[in-house]
C-alpha cells in the first residue's frame, strides 16, 4: 500500500506595513496547531499582527476548501513564517536643519496549511523504569491537633526523664 502524501495549501500576503520581528512573535505561537485552535489563540492575542495573520489564515483555509475540497476544520498550520519586505524610507527634519531617516518596514506573510495524520497510535509497554508504582497503603498525615498532642506529650516525658 502506497504512502498517500499530504496535500499542502498556502496563502501569501504581501506588503504588509509591519516589521517581520512583530510578526514573527505572533507566528510562533499559531505553527503546529489546528485551524481553529489557531483561530482561537489569534482572536485572543492582542497585537496588530494578529490580525494581519488572521486574514492571511481565513485566506489559506478557504483555499483549500475551495481549490482543494478539504475541510477547513481537519488542517494544521504546519508552516508560518514571515519574511522581510522592502523598506518605506521616510525623511523628517531635526534640529539644527538637520534629517532624521525613518525606515517603514513590510513583511510578507505566508501561512501553510496541511492535513491531519489520521494513524491510529499503538501504545509501547512500559518498561520497569517508566511504570510508576503506588503505595499498597495510604497513611493519613496527622492533623495540626494531633501534632500539638504529640509535641506535649513528648515535652512531658523529657521533663520527667531529666528530674
Amino acid at each position: 500500500m502506497a504512502a498517500r502524501e499530504r496535500q499542502e495549501v498556502r496563502a501569501v500576503a504581501k506588503w504588509i506595513r509591519l516589521s517581520p520581528r512583530k510578526a514573527r512573535v505572533v507566528l510562533t505561537h499559531i505553527r503546529g496547531r489546528s485551524v481553529p485552535e489557531a483561530r482561537t489563540v489569534l482572536a485572543f492575542t492582542p497585537r496588530h499582527a494578529a490580525r494581519e495573520i488572521e486574514r492571511v489564515l481565513h485566506s489559506a483555509v478557504a483555499n483549500a476548501e475551495e481549490n482543494h475540497g478539504l475541510v477547513g476544520d481537519e488542517l494544521v498550520v504546519s508552516q508560518a513564517y514571515a519574511d522581510e519586505g522592502p523598506v518605506l524610507k521616510r525623511w523628517k527634519p531635526r534640529a539644527r536643519g538637520r534629517i532624521g531617516r525613518i525606515h517603514k518596514p513590510t513583511c510578507h506573510i505566508t501561512v501553510v496549511l496541511s492535513e491531519l495524520e489520521r494513524t491510529p497510535r499503538q501504545r509501547r509497554p512500559l518498561t520497569g523504569q517508566q511504570q510508576r508504582k503506588l503505595p499498597e497503603t495510604t497513611v493519613e498525615a496527622p492533623t495540626s491537633d494531633e501534632k500539638a498532642e504529640a509535641r506535649r506529650g513528648a515535652e512531658k516525658t523529657e521533663e520527667v526523664a531529666t528530674t
